[in-house]
């Protein structure tokens, strides 16, 4: 919200003193500077728009560190973004104003809900047969905040009209990455971020998830099928979200991860004696017997905890190449 003058929620009596955004601001400089990432995806509720006096002056304190640390970055929006002096449009439209930003407003063209609907595209390594082709595919989606619909209570949803861009823009980067040379035989993978989680969330219990759910599912009242949509698409590995910020665990489900990431600030509600933290994902690529580097291997993911060892929890394997579960049988 403003910086120092804004205060902390849900720390110890200890902490409370001299708690301020500025401890969200120092602990992203930590993660930043222990990982040293290519990319930092910010998943909404990047502010606390109804605290904020400026919402523009807020965003830019919030994306600082990464632009401070000169690292390309991308963002989504929440539901509390556009809570200030900036509309969500008007919100979306400073983010993709913003310094070394991969954010964007929408694709060109094409009629779609929301703000911040985009893909990335990461290419091969220089020099190597996949050097023009995207070898890791990200979708930015924009959740929504409420329902727009009068009679339908809660949260918003991912509508049609995302969907089948997401389809197209799918179906589209498969094509290319498998029949232009050199042709693959199976698609790159893909991650999607967005803010607000598909009640498929709600599908796990303790014992098939890595990670802690200690508040409810806040998931939109309708399941608009987008969890569907992604898992006949086939390419998408793992989705990450924020929103209720202190699960921060990551359950598979048909196939695709569903990742939270727990609470990264700490002017917005967390739980005492229980640290705010970000998610951290390790992308690695095969390599030839030659040494040549190839397509995505593996996904990994681990969290860090804002405590003083900047404590790695819950290391994972997300996914591994030829790990689809997919078993032929030739009578």
């Amino acid at each position: 919200a403003d910086g120092r003058s804004t205060g902390c929620e849900d720390v110890l009596p200890e902490q409370v003193a001299g708690c301020s955004d500025l401890n969200t601001t120092a602990f992203l400089y930590r993660v930043i500077r222990a990982e040293d990432p290519d990319l930092v995806v910010f998943t909404g509720d990047n502010i606390f728009g109804a605290d904020s006096t400026d919402a523009a002056k807020s965003m830019d304190a919030a994306i600082a560190p990464a632009i401070t640390m000169n690292l390309r970055w991308a963002a989504v929006l929440g539901n509390h973004d556009q809570e200030g002096t900036l509309s969500r449009e008007g919100v979306m439209r400073h983010l993709v104003g913003m310094k070394n930003t991969l954010s964007r407003f929408n694709p060109e063209g094409v009629e779609i809900d929301g703000f911040g609907n985009y893909n990335l595209e990461v290419g091969g390594v220089e020099g190597t047969l996949l050097a023009n082709k995207s070898v890791l595919n990200l979708y930015f989606l924009d959740s929504g905040d409420r329902s727009t619909v009068w009679w339908i209570p809660g949260y918003g949803w991912i509508k049609a009209s995302q969907q089948a861009w997401f389809k197209q823009t799918s179906l589209s980067l498969q094509k290319n990455y498998r029949n232009e040379e050199p042709r693959q035989k199976e698609p790159a993978p893909a991650l999607a971020y967005f803010h607000i989680p598909l009640p498929e969330f709600s599908s796990f219990t303790a014992s098939d998830f890595t990670g802690v759910k200690q508040e409810s599912i806040s998931s939109p009242s309708i399941n608009s099928g987008f969890f569907t949509t992604m898992v006949e698409a086939g390419d998408v590995k793992a989705a990450f979200i924020g929103h209720d910020h202190i699960n921060d665990f990551c359950g598979k489900l048909t196939g695709i991860q569903l990742c939270y990431a727990g609470g990264l600030g700490y002017h917005a509600y967390g739980k005492a004696g229980w640290s705010r933290r970000a998610r951290v994902v390790s992308v690695q690529l095969e390599k030839t017997v030659s040494g040549e580097w190839q397509g995505v291997k593996s996904i990994k993911t681990w969290k860090r905890l804002d405590d003083q060892h900047l404590t790695t929890i819950d290391s994972e394997v997300l996914w591994n190449r030829g790990s689809n579960g997919k078993t032929l049988t030739h009578a």
